[in-house]
């Protein structure tokens, strides 16, 4: 081989990419780096083995997922191949003085490298497929993609060709008129073999080919990462392990808001000097997949969110921009000691809304993290969505104009039904339900929400909730009046002020009571009080309460005996399932009533669809598209359902998903099928009859019975 040009090929191609890894660390660091994602060490090793390594979650997509594990595991392997070809430039034979084919590790790592080149070969022809024949619309399809599978492509064929190549000038140089073939080279004998009848001369022509092919290309590849989509290749163990470990459900406060407000410091994201370094290594990330956009709610009904879109438009709007960014990041760091964004604050070019995305975009969210249930890489899609609703609401006054009732009710009366909160406990009426001003102390707090106090077919889920734990004995109570919105809606709306507002008076309020253990059903209610409400002080233990019953019905305290001749279709919420990952519970329920059988969507459990209340939509009018969220969530659920003549129904376990999926019901002229809570048919269960209204609704065979 030829020393001087490995290394003027060495040299140009790591000079080049160390070059352009150094700008895109430089970009990065223009965000403020305030998250720690150093903790948890042990997890965090694990995450990366499972997910980074082991490519776990790509066994979600059968054909898709084998064909890229079985390039990235080929890369992995071939890797120390690449290594010593590089050698070989200056020692031929070079093989680290341990993987010689006169080795038992050198015959096995033959056999891998074989097999793999094979196999990656096979991988990109799938790949192929679906960029070039199927066109599979959730890709980025594009030259790009084409460009770097073909250059893998060429790289494993020079490999086979250089293998077979070696083992014919081995045979000629003992005197063999054919190349010895090779059990642990199974594809490299074949293309040996192919190359036997080729002459000295155009032999080592291919020969040569194979191995400045596979030299040269690597780096050629290695270069155009930090340009490409195929960045995640580097970025992807450091973006694994860097991931987010709380609960999906947990958006991180604004702190100091009050001071911040005064100061008149930036809140939420203006600008991308208000990222995170942890989202510019997203952006890095993105493949471009779209799995995200895929399985979005708000994509998949025409409106103008794509999950996918916004990161590569955030991405393409930090490159746009990346000489003056840099520029600013090497200035003195401000008072705030994170990079200085002073200089980019009222400069309309780097202003992240209206310029780079548009606000129709960011409200049309549901916050269900669909997107980031399916992202393989673990990119984080709601948080930024907040983040940039935050600086809308908070600092421009900009949001949809329905949000504006919401927020009023939640300043002047504490709900956003702007209903006087003395009214909070009238869902009640009638039945032995004790405020905890009267008690005193309770074993458990019954947090019963704002669309259970307020709203007449979540009152019924109220009463048949109180009523199942009057039945089992449960030592309980309600705030009633001096219960307040948990203040979901207004955060996720990006108003964390009246948020922190809400929250910290009602962690006030129940340490009061010396609170410990709550009970809700509402899954909104039940993630902000669990996740969110420990970073004002609010520690509690906190049950949905499709949990507790399943207690409840386990420890024998109720006992649902009477049969319900009934087919339901249960609908996962987004806050339950997705967010914290609670989808047995209420199946357990289900399965424990006599006489029900229960059918399942195809989008059910972590890929069951939103219902479209979430991230504050229940507040406001859907934005523009093709279809409304809850229209196509029923259709889904609908279709699951045998006869409607003989009763059926879609059970749900949130108030919210009650009203959406109630509602999407009616709207396409539906009324035959009912809508109810698992507790609801729970209690026809336990008692044979739901008192106050409940059995109204129960489906049409159960109430024949």
């Amino acid at each position: 081989m030829n020393p001087i040009a490995m290394t003027v090929l060495l040299l140009a191609g790591f000079g080049a990419f160390a070059w352009s890894a150094r700008r895109r660390w430089q970009l990065m660091r223009v965000a403020r780096s305030r998250e720690n994602r150093a903790d948890r060490i042990g997890r965090r090793i694990a995450a990366t083995l499972a997910y980074a390594v082991g490519q776990k979650r790509m066994l979600r997509y059968p054909l898709a997922g084998i064909a890229h594990i079985a390039i990235f595991f080929g890369f992995l392997v071939l890797l120390l191949n690449s290594l010593m070809l590089w050698g070989r430039g200056y020692a031929p034979g070079f093989d680290f003085w341990l993987f010689g084919l006169d080795r038992p590790a050198g015959m096995v790592y033959a056999l891998l490298r074989d097999v793999f080149a094979v196999l990656v070969i096979l991988g990109v022809l799938v790949f192929y497929y679906y960029r070039l024949i199927a066109r599979t619309p959730r890709l980025t399809l594009n030259f790009e993609g084409v460009l770097i599978l073909t250059i893998i492509f060429v790289m494993m064929i020079a490999d086979l060709i250089y293998e077979g190549g070696e083992l014919v000038r081995a045979a000629r140089a003992a005197g063999a008129d054919a190349p010895l073939g090779r059990a642990c080279m199974p594809f490299g004998s074949l293309a040996g073999r192919l190359m036997s009848g080729l002459s000295d001369g155009a032999l080592a022509f291919w020969w040569q080919a194979g191995y400045w092919a596979h030299a040269a290309l690597v780096l050629l590849f290695l270069n155009l990462l930090p340009y490409s989509k195929h960045f995640h290749v580097i970025t992807v163990l450091p973006n694994v392990f860097a991931q987010n470990l709380d609960a999906r459900g947990r958006l991180r406060p604004i702190d100091d808001i009050e001071g911040r407000l005064e100061r008149e410091e930036t809140l939420g994201v203006r600008t991308v000097a208000d990222l995170s370094w942890k989202d510019v290594l997203d952006f890095y990330t993105c493949t471009e997949c779209g799995r995200c956009s895929e399985h979005c709610p708000a994509t998949s009904t025409g409106k103008k969110l794509s999950p996918k879109h916004l990161t590569i438009a955030l991405r393409d709007h930090m490159y746009r921009h990346q000489g003056e960014l840099i520029r600013l990041a090497r200035a003195p760091a401000g008072q705030s000691g994170r990079a200085p964004s002073e200089g980019l604050k009222n400069d309309e070019r780097f202003q992240v809304v209206a310029g780079t995305v548009e606000p129709e975009v960011l409200w049309a969210c549901t916050s269900c993290a669909a997107c980031e249930q399916e992202c393989p890489v673990f990119i984080s899609y709601v948080d930024k969505i907040v983040n940039l609703r935050r600086h809308l609401v908070l600092e421009r006054g900009e949001f949809p104009e329905q949000l504006q009732a919401m927020f009023r009710g939640l300043e002047t009366v504490g709900n956003p039904y702007s209903y006087p909160n003395e009214q909070r406990a009238e869902w009640a009426s009638g039945l032995e339900v004790p405020l905890l001003a009267d008690k005193g102390r309770a074993e458990y707090l019954y947090w019963v929400g704002c669309a259970p106090s307020f709203d007449d077919r979540s009152r019924k889920v109220a009463r048949a909730f109180a009523e199942l734990l009057l039945e089992a004995g449960v030592d309980f109570a309600i705030l009633g009046p001096e219960e307040t919105c948990n203040g979901d809606p207004a955060r996720r709306a990006g108003n964390e002020y009246l948020f922190q507002t809400l929250a910290r008076a009602n962690v006030e309020t129940l340490q009061r009571y010396q609170v410990r253990r709550i009970v809700t059903t509402c899954p909104h209610c039940f993630n902000t009080l669990k996740h969110e409400y420990p970073d004002f002080g609010g520690h509690f233990q906190v049950a949905h309460h499709t949990q507790f019953l399943a207690e409840l019905v386990r420890a024998g305290r109720l006992r649902p005996r009477q049969p319900i001749d009934a087919t339901v279709a249960y609908h996962d919420a987004c806050y339950l399932g997705r967010h914290n990952g609670i989808y047995g519970a209420p199946r357990e329920l289900l399965a424990a009533i006599p006489g029900l059988r229960v059918v399942e969507a195809a989008e059910c459990r972590d890929r069951g669809m939103c219902c479209g209340a979430g991230g504050a939509q229940m507040w406001k009018e859907e934005e523009p598209g093709t279809m409304r969220i809850n229209h196509r969530r029923t259709q889904q659920l609908l279709r699951v359902l045998p006869d409607r003549t003989a009763g059926c129904g879609v059970v749900t376990a949130c108030p919210f998903c009650m009203t959406m999926l109630s509602d999407g019901l009616k709207d396409q002229g539906h009324d035959d099928v009912q809508q109810l809570d698992v507790a609801q048919l729970l209690l026809r269960a336990v008692r044979g009859a739901e008192p106050g209204g409940a059995a109204a609704q129960a489906p049409a065979a159960a109430r024949a019975r």
